[in-house]
């Protein structure tokens, strides 16, 4: 696991910090990033995210394993975009739950000289939750820093959350979902080599290994943006089981075909912008018919690609 340190080999002297999950990234912690680097550095001070790996839900056994709406790097990047100086990913493991909120914090003052801790009204933290905002405040006032409490951001009078972002890509809404995240919600990893079922037919695939803790959304056909060695292709992909075909899959796989692409892909690194929802996966009567309508999914591919540019 890339990037993953020790709270204690930090060493900050005066330090804004912030802690959560932050998967996705989304529009509310966006927000909340911002101004933390903000007020950190118009104090001249640091500005500091600390979050997990892996999720302290899915630690627990309260989520399953494919939760993740980024990858630990793909989250260490969008949050440095928003403006803060560091971002420590601990492990979080036995020990790290462990911990009551007071050890933590302490923690924290020590590695990082922490003076302002930012979170939203319903934050805690450490074991059994313990350290909610009324606790954290008492901790500061003993160990010497200020709780500082910053508003949700709201969509249509909801309060953005990751765990609703995991409910519309599962449901295919996946406009909505890219709405709130603010960008397109992407899937990630190398090309590996499949049955070949695409070559077959005419539209070679792209077989993406995908990492176990990924969230899939919704199975079915997306219009996407294909990222290759700093290349930028159009592609229509399938995630979803292949229905049409007999023995289909025992589960999801995700297969972008890269129009106008004839290259071999296999190794390669793939990042897969998720743009629009096409269509539910279905089976097909015949080879013939799925051939037909795959034809209709990349000129409609083309068309949403070509207007989004």
């Amino acid at each position: 696991m890339n990037k993953i340190k020790p709270l204690i080999t930090s060493n900050i002297d005066r330090s804004w910090v912030t802690v959560g999950s932050f998967d996705g990234v989304h529009l509310g912690h966006q927000a909340l990033v911002r101004e933390l680097a903000a007020r950190a550095h118009a104090a001249g001070e640091k500005a500091v995210v600390i979050t997990f790996s892996p999720n302290p839900a899915v630690f627990f056994k309260r989520a399953p394993l494919a939760y993740n709406l980024c990858s630990v790097e793909q989250r260490e990047k969008l949050l440095i975009e928003q403006g803060v100086d560091q971002v420590i990913t601990i492990e979080f493991d036995e020990n790290i739950a462990a911990l009551t909120a007071e050890q933590f914090m302490q923690q924290v003052k020590q590695s990082l000289g922490i003076t302002h801790l930012l979170v939203g009204s319903n934050f805690a933290l450490g074991r059994g939750r313990g350290g909610d905002v009324p606790a954290l405040q008492e901790i500061g006032k003993q160990i010497g820093y200020i709780v500082e409490i910053t508003p949700p951001v709201k969509v249509d009078g909801e309060v953005i959350s990751s765990s609703q972002i995991r409910g519309l890509l599962q449901e295919g809404k996946l406009d909505l979902a890219n709405l709130l995240l603010g960008r397109a919600y992407s899937l990630e990893g190398n090309v590996v080599h499949g049955e070949h079922r695409g070559n077959k037919l005419g539209f070679p695939t792209a077989n993406l290994e995908i990492a176990g803790n990924r969230l899939l959304p919704a199975k079915g056909v997306y219009a996407c943006r294909a990222k290759v060695e700093g290349m930028v292709y159009t592609a229509v992909t399938n995630i979803g089981v292949r229905p049409t075909f007999e023995n289909p899959l025992p589960s999801p796989r995700v297969e972008p075909h890269l129009i106008d692409l004839a290259k071999d892909l296999y190794g390669h690194y793939m990042e897969l912008e998720l743009i629009e929802y096409l269509r539910p996966e279905k089976a097909f009567d015949s080879p013939q018919d799925l051939i037909a309508q795959v034809n209709r999914d990349i000129q409609k591919t083309r068309e949403l690609i070509d207007h989004d540019r």
